[in-house]
């Protein structure tokens, strides 16, 4: 299966927390593969057939068709940016607001190195996470489509959503970052869906990026 890379930064898992890796790459296909970096359960669930892989480009017809509800599963300031339409949102890290020193310490190492690039805030794992998606949909038979910005964090909710009951899932392979321009057409938000999870200083250099990539073909 191939599909669209239209992201500008690859993700890593590391002690529990998310990170992201700014990269500036060129627009191009290339064959999904499953990274050694997601949970050794997660991957298993997709290899197995037990999760279904679904690209960006198959995901409406399959919501259209299959009856998939498509369930956002990003932090809030993310899907502020952009969001699709009628999708159903619960998600899979919070806001940390603990303020004890120990967490006040780790918040400023965080924004150091990784807040202010990313714009990301310092997130913990929503402990109500399944019992949110059951209280959106108690019927445990729904097909879920689990999505997030690159692909990785959505793997892990299924697999906790596999866990809490739930069987007819699908996972949007690679994310909305992988999304080309016309494979939503439903998109609600001030940003385009594939750049939503970019802040910080890395969004001055990605509309750079696309300022000069214009001046490029208008020339």
């Amino acid at each position: 299966m191939a599909i669209q890379l239209n992201h500008l930064y690859a993700s890593t898992w590391q002690h529990g927390q998310h990170t992201k890796q700014f990269l500036f790459t060129s627009t191009k296909t290339r064959p999904l593969q499953i990274s050694a970096v997601m949970p050794s359960n997660a991957k298993l669930l997709i290899q197995s057939g037990v999760v279904r892989p679904i690209s960006p480009k198959e995901a409406v017809p399959a919501m259209k068709s299959e009856g998939f509800v498509l369930l956002d599963i990003r932090p809030e300031w993310e899907r502020e940016k952009a969001r699709v339409s009628g999708s159903l949102h619960v998600p899979l890290f919070v806001e940390d607001k603990d303020y004890s020193p120990i967490t006040l310490l780790k918040k400023w190492v965080h924004f150091g190195y990784i807040g202010l690039w990313t714009g990301q805030n310092f997130t913990m794992f929503n402990p109500d996470f399944v019992q949110q998606v059951e209280q959106a949909v108690p019927d445990k038979d729904t097909k879920l489509l689990v999505a997030c910005g690159e692909g990785l964090r959505s793997m892990m909710a299924t697999s906790k959503l596999h866990e809490g009951g739930y069987k007819n899932l699908g996972w949007l392979a690679g994310g909305f970052n992988r999304a080309a321009e016309d494979d939503f057409p439903g998109v609600e938000g001030k940003e385009k869906l594939q750049y939503a999870t970019i802040g910080g200083v890395s969004y001055y250099f990605l509309q750079l990026l696309l300022l000069l990539q214009g001046v490029g073909k208008s020339n």
